[in-house]
């Protein structure tokens, strides 16, 4: 088996590099981390003598994604899922951000992976059984003051792939989306969070075990799934004042 991960050099993405690649499948990651890239490859070829490709490139760029990706027919073909655990955050990105800002977030979580997809359809369907999957998050929920775009990002890309169990030419697709919580990763260290932080190891052991399911939505931790709930039902005019970051 192949599969390509968007996103791999570090966090979620880099647990689910060490979790196929245990499993005995081939792995194509893709990072603009090209010393992380290669210390990943180094670490799996040696430990599950698979094979890792790797790839550097910008994924809000889709110059780059055509040139470096989907051109390259040595890297996408024969793949049995695609996995985006990609997310592009600034520090910046508050409803001020300029339009430069503004395009990098929104291509790298969400029209660069929904072009991604699309352009690797024909690819995908010639096998009888392959997978898409990808991860939003729990800030995606409700407009907020901060991580504007990057919220309203996800949630887009929530909606597309809602959309794509509805697309007969994947019919055969196994289509997982995980609307993610906060995790023990970089983008969390330091702050100072409502909540508490879940393993990102025990997360990939679930993407895992998930990947040959047909359409299905997941919430991690599983308690987002009733405060998600809870929100939906509270009023917009008492959520606006209870300024929610």
């Amino acid at each position: 088996m192949k599969y390509l991960i968007v996103g791999a050099s570090s966090g979620l993405g880099k647990e689910l590099a060490i979790k196929f690649a245990r499993e005995n499948n081939d792995l194509v990651i893709v990072s603009r981390e090209e010393r992380d890239l290669n210390a990943i490859k180094s670490d799996l070829e040696i430990k599950y003598e698979v094979k890792i490709d790797i790839l550097t490139l910008d994924f809000s760029s889709i110059e780059e994604i055509n040139d470096k990706l989907l051109s390259n027919q040595n890297l996408i073909s024969n793949l049995n899922g695609v996995i985006f655990p990609i997310g592009m955050m600034f520090n910046e990105d508050n409803p001020s951000l300029n339009l430069e800002g503004m395009k990098k977030l929104i291509y790298a979580n969400f029209i660069s992976i929904a072009y991604t997809i699309q352009k690797l359809k024909k690819n995908l369907i010639q096998k009888t059984d392959f997978c898409i999957v990808g991860f939003g998050s729990v800030s995606g929920f409700i407009g907020r003051g901060i991580n504007v775009t990057y919220a309203g990002a996800k949630r887009g890309l929530e909606s597309y792939f809602e959309s794509l169990a509805f697309d007969r030419d994947l019919k055969q697709a196994n289509i997982q989306f995980y609307t993610l919580g906060y995790l023990d990763t970089n983008l969390s260290f330091g702050k100072d969070l409502k909540l508490p932080k879940s393993s990102v190891k025990k997360l990939s052991n679930i993407v895992y075990k998930n990947k040959d399911n047909k359409f299905k939505k997941v919430y991690y931790p599983s308690y987002w799934r009733l405060i998600h709930l809870i929100i939906k039902m509270i009023p917009f005019s008492i959520l606006r004042k209870l300024d929610i970051k």
